[in-house]
């Protein structure tokens, strides 16, 4: 008797589980783009990529490629992308499995994400300077490797291409379809995206825009929303090398840019990274992952060397 109510008890959660998954389904209207400009689509190996494109096209070129997490996007670049797109010719993509591009079921791993940039790149890009956050940092080191890829300066935010061990056992559960399903609506909910945002993120919580937070909602309750982050949270999408001698390498200058307060990937792995990389290192204060969307204002005062032709109001 007590087995059986045990099993009861387990099918009721999961049928629990199942109906709030419906519900917040049935809640998630079709997702717009993060950014306002030229919507564009890119065909890479049967996805279809969403990117935003601003700017003069015969202005220099800047692929700004933004970080992953749960509900990552484009959207963080909302801040920077007018004054980039006054002096520069300004791609955006959400990565496969993120934002507006497709998200299809499939294995994601760094090599995926390694292979995507350094076709896009070569595709639509003519040797442009690379913004990227958190691990795209780590791909775009990876990409510039491959052959036709150029760029002429390399400005990454908080790299990283070391999240932790592999963790194949969070994949599966992550993509399992009802507890998986559950799970990852769990952790995106809004006071879970929004503890991330005020406790990772940003250093001020006031500083959190109520349209980020929407967007991220929205994002994360696509459908196939959880796929590829079920592979970051495991491990599956930290590059296979060593980012310091990959920066060092680099046939192009490279800046670092940290958030004081960055606590996910701290300053003094920047400074270490730096030395490592030979590379220039910029500190922006009162900020933490995502400087560019919190102090927008004194990033781009921080990278004004770096791109040249971005000129002061």
């Amino acid at each position: 008797m007590r087995l059986r109510r045990i099993l009861a008890g387990a099918v009721g959660g999961l049928v629990a589980v199942e109906a709030a998954n419906r519900v917040l389904a049935a809640r998630s209207d079709p997702l717009p783009p993060a950014l306002a400009g030229d919507q564009g689509t890119y065909r890479w190996r049967g996805f279809d990529v969403a990117y935003t494109e601003a700017g003069d096209p015969e202005d220099p070129d800047v692929v700004c490629l933004h970080g992953v997490h749960a509900a990552a996007s484009t959207a963080e670049f909302d801040a920077i992308l007018d004054a980039l797109a006054a002096d520069h010719h300004v791609l955006a993509p959400d990565l496969p499995g993120f934002g507006c591009s497709d998200r299809p079921p499939v294995a994601y791993t760094s090599t995926l994400y390694e292979s995507f940039l350094a076709d896009f790149l070569a595709d639509t890009a003519d040797d442009p300077v690379v913004l990227g956050s958190s691990l795209a940092g780590g791909w775009a080191a990876a990409a510039l490797g491959a052959d036709g890829v150029d760029a002429s300066r390399l400005v990454l935010v908080c790299p990283t291409a070391d999240t932790g061990p592999l963790r194949p056992w969070v994949r599966r559960l992550f993509r399992s379809p009802v507890l998986g399903t559950g799970l990852f609506n769990a952790l995106v909910s809004k006071p879970s995206l929004r503890a991330f945002d005020e406790r990772d993120a940003f250093y001020r919580a006031a500083n959190v825009p109520d349209e980020l937070l929407d967007h991220q909602w929205r994002t994360a309750h696509q459908p196939n929303a959880r796929f590829a982050p079920a592979s970051f949270v495991s491990g599956y999408l930290d590059p296979t090398v060593n980012l310091g001698r990959e920066l060092a390498a680099a046939d192009c200058p490279v800046t670092l840019v940290w958030g004081r307060e960055a606590t996910i990937t701290p300053l003094a792995d920047g400074r270490v990274l730096a030395d490592e990389a030979d590379a220039r290192l910029v500190v922006v204060d009162d900020t933490r992952l995502l400087p560019h969307a919190e102090q927008p204002d004194a990033f781009l005062e921080a990278v004004r060397k770096d791109l040249p032709r971005l000129e002061a109001e």
